[in-house]
């Protein structure tokens, strides 16, 4: 049974759903993957790269770091081998992240800026922290069902299914 608190519960289901988003997508062919599908970010393809370059938007913000990402909407990776390969190594590195937080940190505070929606804000970090996996499952789900119309099921994704919380 898993024991933890709620970051660390979310990053490990985190992981567990990419995977079998990942899995899903290789039933699928590169040009099905990259095929416009009149979602906010085109394609499949598209939106697993959205995904990611938020998760490292977020993760540096949370981390006070600075991800030196390219602007929004621009892939990090061209190619499907290095997409996945980036997914797993960023699932990881939030696995260790979430391990590392404490109350106290998640109750501070913080005043922050968000450049996409031009505002400021002062809140909770756990705030952010929730949103930052709102925000993955959100996206998530925009994949599944772009995979559903494809003919692929993903199966389960309800967190009690998860096998984190059924060994």
């Amino acid at each position: 049974m898993f024991i933890g608190n709620l970051p660390q519960l979310m990053t490990v289901y985190s992981q567990w759903q990419n995977a079998k988003l990942f899995d899903a997508c290789l039933l699928l062919d590169d040009a099905e993957r990259r095929l416009d599908r009149g979602v906010r970010f085109g394609s499949i393809h598209g939106m697993l790269n959205h995904a990611l370059w938020v998760d490292h938007a977020w993760l540096a913000h949370l981390s006070n770091h600075d991800p030196r990402l390219p602007p929004m909407g621009t892939w990090l990776f061209d190619d499907f081998t290095g997409l996945h390969e980036a997914r797993l190594t960023l699932d990881r590195q939030l696995i260790v992240w979430a391990d590392g937080l404490t109350p106290e940190w998640l109750s501070e505070s913080v005043t922050w800026r968000s450049r996409g929606y031009e505002f400021s804000q002062t809140v909770p970090r756990w705030v952010q922290v929730q949103h930052f996996f709102n925000h993955q499952t959100h996206h998530r789900g925009q994949l599944s069902t772009l995979l559903t119309q494809a003919g692929i099921d993903i199966g389960e994704t309800d967190l009690p299914m998860s096998p984190l919380l059924n060994d």
